[in-house]
Order: structure tokens, then sequence, then C-alpha cells
């Protein structure tokens, strides 16, 4: 937070929950990524309520250890509670993919992780496999790229638009970035913010 908040910030990327619960009014948007999500527009993403292929809770019945990552992470711990996933106990991992291992260990019963980062799983972790999607969360607006009040917005982005560009379709996809698009700052804004664990 201190990091997103300082005058010097030149570039940064923040989780939407932050965004609207604190920075808002304090940094500027540069521009929403385009990840490619599937079965998501153009700068949207999901959460995906993850459990081990081998233990299959019942959502239903919340009876369940939920990890999530922090209490200020709109996929962690936002997007499960806006579909009725909360858990009858839960446990804080700190990280995305330590809530996915956490499943692995036997330490939780049910994750939630964004799209991205199971992306990068699914890919790159070879435990990825054990795993299964139980469901997924409603889409919202990607984390957003934000800078100080101090910068050029506009100029901040048309010129990381144009590096976007000048990669080639290899790193694009590697880096799971393939163009920015404008999405407005009050469509993160009417997302609910969340009880706190």
């Amino acid at each position: 937070m201190a990091d997103w908040l300082s005058t010097d910030l030149f570039l940064s990327q923040t989780c939407s929950l932050p965004f609207r619960a604190r920075l808002h009014g304090l940094v500027q948007m540069v521009a929403t990524p385009d990840n490619k999500i599937s079965n998501c527009a153009p700068g949207y993403y999901h959460s995906v309520i993850l459990a081990r292929a081998d233990n299959i809770p019942d959502l239903a019945a919340n009876d369940f250890i939920l990890a999530y990552n922090e209490p200020m992470s709109q996929s962690g711990w936002a997007a499960p509670q806006s579909i009725g996933i909360t858990g009858a106990s839960r446990l804080q991992t700190g990280g995305h993919a330590a809530s996915a291992q956490a499943l692995v260990d036997g330490r939780a019963d049910v994750a939630a992780i964004d799209a991205l980062t199971w992306h990068f799983l699914s890919r790159d972790w070879d435990k990825a496999s054990r795993l299964t999607i139980l469901a997924t969360t409603p889409a919202t607006p990607t984390l957003p790229y934000i800078t100080s009040l101090n910068q050029n917005a506009s100029a901040l982005k048309l010129s990381f638009t144009q590096a976007i560009l000048s990669l080639d379709q290899e790193d694009r996809e590697t880096l799971q970035i393939f163009g920015l698009v404008d999405i407005k700052v009050d469509k993160y804004l009417q997302l609910p913010l969340p009880a706190a664990p």
C-alpha cells in the first residue's frame, strides 16, 4: 500500500478491491490489461473455485475450509463471497499459488484463485493436475494498472501499449498480456466491498 500511494509511483498493478476500497482518488488508473481470459470480455476476468480432485466438498453445505490469499483480494476473497462461498473456517495463505498448495497439502478443502494465476499454474506447475474446478465466479474488471497523481497517465498508457505491441506473439502468450483496454473507473467502484474474514 505504501508503494501504491507513493508520489514517486510510475507504474504498478493493483487488485480491484484495494483500488476501490483505498486507492481510488489517490492514484490514477492508466488502463486495464487484456489477458484473454476464457469466457470473459477483454479486460475482464473471474475466479475459479478449486478443490482436490479426490476430495470434492459440497459447496452448498459450506462445511469446508476455504483457503484465500488475503482479505483485500477481489479474486481470492470478495469473488467467492459474492456467490456465497464462505467456508465454515478459513485459512489465509498470503498468495494464490499458496492457496493451491494448501489444497494439495490437505490444509484446505476449497480455494478461490484468479483465472490468470490458474492459467499459469495449469501450464507450469506439475501439481495442478491434482486440482479440479468446481465453479467460476462472475466476471469483473481485471486488475488495473495505476500511476501516481503526479504522472501523465495518458502518455504512460500510450507508451505501455507500444511496449506490449512490440513483443512477439510468443512473449505475449508467455506473459498472457495482449493489450490494454479502457474500463471506466465506475465499473470498478460499483462492485461491493466484502465483509472482512
